[in-house]
């Protein structure tokens, strides 16, 4: 059987490339049960007697082995074949999520049972996402990278706005076991979707694994522009999370309407990312790297605007304006690190990129909370707003950010050399 990565196509969009229909289709039916999971997961710590001390066990045993194992995965996604990464992964997901579901509706569920469910979980997740980042550029030409990523982040966004208030309603009125069911399912569907890919492994070396760890972090240390932007996206991570989802809602309560102001501006973001996804289908940027670190850093506007106790109108402005920038860097950046790095090598790079952000967010609650109990949440907040500027700004003094452009079908590099001169140039 013919791989995709062989596949010849002379579709001029992503939509033409049945192998890429078939990844968002994946990607699509998998996010409607992500989304619901949160609270599905809230609520089944909840429903069995557990307080904040166990949902806090359980959310960090679902995030550890994603920083343990990240790095693993980068390799193995750059030695095994990604499709069949990305089948595996997910049906241990899904097997995962199945068990959890059955042990909360036969009331069997305990907090290191979720625990452990949740450890499975995240390590599946390992894999599988620098398997998905590498698979892309695998199917699709470079040419249509920045198109096929907004194509796959246009469905996702739209999920991440009904999907919770879906599970809500699930979750109120039959328990959370249907919601992490369905969880499980979206998992298992996608498994099935992504093994039919076949994308042939894209490293073909006798080196061990250790030896291609090795090589891997050469590679990603050559090359200034990712290390650079992997340090700057670490603090505007830990600062954006720090600041909007630990302190947004406190500054919410103290000064604007409380829950339902602080849904609002949740919910101007989210549309702010539908609407950066839309942009990024239109506007093709030539400077692919500098538009990415520029635009992530109006992530700074909602957190200033809630320190300085603007009135709601601007808060809510200023949030759609951040999820508008956040979409723009995403996509940017990931066609920027598809087109520059080569498919060999992207598995490995992606997961030294992840691990620092990873490490950002434990690191970033930890700090914010031990700040806030020393100064007022708006002072904290504003420092964080601060932090994402100060990063922004020094991102932006790297020349090699500005030398990571956009390549066309005539100046793509064909091998890795090639690719590192025009890097170099």
């Amino acid at each position: 059987m013919e791989s995709a990565a062989e596949s010849p196509t002379t579709s001029s969009t992503p939509w033409g490339i049945a192998p890429f229909r078939r990844f968002l289709s994946a990607q699509l039916i998998s996010a409607t049960g992500s989304a619901m999971a949160p609270l599905a997961l809230a609520y089944s710590v909840i429903e069995q007697g557990g307080g904040a001390g166990s949902l806090g066990l359980v959310l960090a045993t679902n995030t550890v082995p994603m920083i343990v194992f990240l790095v693993a995965g980068g390799v193995f996604a750059d030695r095994l074949s990604r499709s069949r990464l990305l089948f595996l992964g997910n049906l241990l997901a899904a097997g995962a999520q199945g068990v959890l579901a059955v042990s909360v509706a036969t009331g069997h569920a305990t907090t290191a049972s979720i625990a452990a469910c949740g450890f499975v979980a995240g390590a599946a997740a390992s894999f599988t996402g620098p398997a998905g980042q590498g698979a892309v550029a695998q199917i699709v030409p470079a040419e249509h990278l920045q198109q096929a990523n907004a194509l796959l982040r246009l469905p996702t966004n739209a999920v991440k706005v009904l999907a919770p208030v879906v599970g809500g309603f699930v979750v109120a009125a039959s328990g959370a076991a249907w919601a992490l069911a369905w969880d499980a399912f979206t998992f298992a569907a996608a498994a099935v979707l992504l093994l039919g890919l076949r994308l042939d492994a894209p490293l073909t070396t006798s080196a061990g694994a250790l030896a291609d760890l090795r090589a891997g972090w050469t590679s990603f240390w050559s090359r200034t522009w990712l290390w650079t932007y992997t340090a700057a996206g670490t603090v505007l991570v830990a600062a954006w999370l720090a600041g909007f989802q630990l302190l947004g809602p406190l500054v919410a309560v103290s000064q604007y309407a409380g829950a339902r102001d602080w849904g609002l501006i949740q919910a101007a973001f989210a549309s702010g990312l539908l609407a950066g996804t839309v942009v990024c289908l239109r506007w093709k940027p030539y400077r692919l790297l500098m538009v990415a670190v520029a635009t992530g850093g109006a992530l700074v506007l909602p957190l200033a605007a809630m320190a300085r106790g603007l009135p709601l109108p601007l808060v809510l402005v200023a949030a759609l304006l951040a999820g508008i920038g956040l979409d723009v860097a995403v996509v940017t950046w990931t066609t920027a690190f598809q087109q520059h790095v080569p498919q060999a090598e992207q598995g490995r790079l992606i997961a030294f990129n992840g691990i620092g952000e990873r490490l950002a967010i434990p690191v970033g609650y930890l700090v914010t909370a031990l700040a806030a109990h020393s100064f007022d949440a708006r002072t904290v907040l504003l420092a964080c707003a601060a932090m994402i500027a100060a990063a922004t700004v020094l991102n932006l003094c790297v020349p090699a950010v500005h030398r990571v452009n956009r390549l066309t079908p005539v100046d793509r590099p064909r091998t890795t050399n090639d690719r590192r001169e025009v890097e170099q140039a």
